[in-house]
């Protein structure tokens, strides 16, 4: 086979994108952060610049002429300053609740969960909007800094606390309300995935103050776990759980006697 017939081979079956559209919304989410916490960073020459590097995807990703996706930007950089408030919230959060955490810049520099929510918080406006592909080529480009994979259709709540953060799935019509702390590898998931029910509540509610620990599944648009609850590790849970409850999973726990060498 020539070379060219190997280019006409792949022209014929390539898809219709352009690869670009991802390296510049990476870049848009970028200068995104750098605007809103870089206090060295020009604001008048960062917007200038989000805005510039906006229209140019939009005349990617705008297929449909009609809604005239360039308008968005307006509407878009006037919430940025409640955007940052509510990062300024969840970053609190934080620094209040984490032993580890010596000061709240560091929770802004160093923090993958808090990273992947400033990133889903930036991405959720232009979801809203109905802006094609950008939203989730953000919070997927947030998944691959952070483990954290957060769909920007969920409707999360203020001051939100990830802790360690890595391996954390949030579906797309999850709802997260007030003061929630969530730890590695929680999954709020669908109890099956088939096209059939796209456009159907098929991720869980959380309620205001509910702690889930590391590594709990919780799946099912119907599950509501209950205000000031506490899910325990590794649990599995596919129904509601009341408010001011206590989930846990009891492991069987043996003790094999000392120098003996019988197989557990």
């Amino acid at each position: 086979m020539t070379k060219a017939n190997i280019i006409q081979g792949i022209k014929e079956q390539q898809p219709d994108i352009s690869y670009k559209v991802k390296e510049k919304t990476e870049f848009f989410t970028q200068l995104l952060f750098k605007c809103l916490f870089d206090k060295d960073a020009s604001l008048e020459a960062g917007l200038t610049d989000l805005e510039h590097t906006f229209n140019e995807l939009a005349d990617i990703v705008c297929w449909n002429q009609a809604k005239n996706c360039h308008k968005i930007w307006e509407d878009y950089m006037q919430q940025l300053p409640e955007i940052l408030k509510m990062l300024n919230m969840d970053a609190k959060s934080l620094d209040d609740n984490d032993p580890a955490a010596l000061s709240v810049e560091e929770v802004y520099l160093c923090y993958p969960g808090f990273y992947a929510t400033a990133v889903y918080r930036l991405s959720r406006p232009l979801f809203l909007k109905g802006f094609p592909l950008i939203p989730r080529l953000m919070t997927e480009y947030a998944h691959r800094i952070t483990g954290v994979d957060i769909h920007p259709g969920a409707d999360i709540g203020s001051s939100f606390f990830i802790d360690h953060a890595t391996g954390i799935v949030i579906g797309e019509t999850s709802v997260i309300k007030n003061n929630v702390r969530m730890y590695q590898g929680v999954t709020l998931g669908a109890l099956y995935v088939t096209k059939s029910v796209k456009g159907t509540k098929r991720h869980p509610t959380v309620e205001d103050n509910v702690t889930i620990y590391a590594n709990a599944t919780i799946l099912g648009g119907n599950t509501v776990i209950g205000a000031n609850s506490i899910i325990g590790g590794n649990v599995w849970i596919t129904s509601s759980v009341p408010p001011n409850s206590i989930a846990y999973h009891t492991p069987e726990i043996k003790i094999k006697p000392a120098n003996s060498k019988e197989n557990l």
